[in-house]
């Protein structure tokens, strides 16, 4: 296979302190490559190479060695192209940010294979003549708007996987609840799981998966009847957010699943979707080393919620 058939590789010089160690040491200490990223890219024909020349995991390195690790370009091919706009954030050789609406999910599910978030982008990529697979790092619910980040290589998508385990990749949320948290701003440390007689709705249960998130209340509505909260995830359970709300006592506005007890009311019909925004992610680019931050300004729909339900609160300035 040519070089064209690559992604750009990934270059290390082997300094005095790795001379005499083997390839696979000197990739896993120095660039964190995976033992199952590093025994995918060694079967290929220009997957390991020093000074330009094939070498195996085994072999060992001299200083001044120039080691490279090239991964095959793929496609997805069973995702289905198609012309959804898609707005993106940011874009490099390494990474996709977009900004999803609400009332799309991110990646094709039995039954429901067209219309995702991953039929825009691979039709975007496919158009620009690029070949990358559909690599996202983490997704949001359907009605979830925001931001969602994309691999474009699969060293990219270990390196923020091992991130996003380790806590280390900071994701804000804005949402629109009913009543006034109380405190204001704390942490809910309470374990989720399946409900075992409901199996696709999540509870606090004292059997679940450990699951942290903290808040804020930075503005409030009708004297305390509805609020917005600022929500920082420790860990990324399944619909956490809505549940720990819910576990408060102030369920996410227009939220069908975990809505409030006594129904919907007007502001439910206004939200038309559960009012929840996924409004900034920060983490460390695997290739450049540099904290980087990225925002999404609240969408149209959730603005126009803020000003129904009334005051002089957050608006999405």
């Amino acid at each position: 296979m040519s070089e064209a058939g690559y992604y750009k590789p990934l270059t290390v010089t082997v300094e005095e302190r790795d001379h005499g160690q083997q390839v696979r040491t000197v990739l896993e200490r120095r660039l964190g490559v995976s033992r199952k990223l590093l025994s995918r890219v060694k079967l290929t024909e220009l997957g390991l190479t020093v000074n330009g020349k094939r070498v195996y995991t085994s072999d060992r390195v001299s200083t001044g060695d120039l080691l490279q690790v090239r991964m095959e370009k793929e496609r997805s091919d069973d995702i289905l192209p198609e012309p959804i706009p898609i707005e993106v954030v940011f874009e490099d050789d390494d990474l996709l940010i977009v900004n999803k609406p609400a009332g799309i999910i991110v990646h094709p599910t039995h039954g429901h294979y067209t219309g995702t978030l991953a039929n825009g982008v691979v039709h975007y990529w496919q158009e620009r003549g690029e070949i990358v697979r559909f690599r996202p790092i983490h997704r949001l619910d359907e009605h979830t708007s925001g931001l969602v980040v994309i691999a474009k290589t699969p060293y990219v998508h270990q390196q923020l996987s091992e991130q996003l385990q380790a806590g280390t990749i900071e994701k804000r949320y804005l949402a629109f609840v009913y009543g006034k948290p109380e405190p204001s701003e704390g942490t809910v440390n309470e374990p989720i799981d399946r409900d075992p007689e409901r199996p696709h709705i999540r509870i606090v249960t004292p059997e679940g998966y450990p699951s942290v998130t903290h808040y804020e209340t930075i503005a409030q509505y009708n004297e305390g009847t509805a609020s917005c909260v600022r929500l920082n995830l420790e860990t990324g359970r399944t619909h956490q957010i809505r549940v720990h709300m819910k576990f408060l006592g102030c369920p996410l506005i227009g939220d069908d699943m975990y809505g409030r007890e006594e129904g919907h009311g007007p502001a439910d019909e206004k939200a038309r979707r559960q009012a929840l925004h996924a409004e900034s992610i920060a983490f460390t680019h695997p290739m450049t080393a540099e904290r980087m931050t990225w925002k999404a300004p609240l969408p149209e729909d959730l603005q126009q919620l803020a000003h129904f339900l009334g005051g002089s609160g957050y608006d999405g300035d």
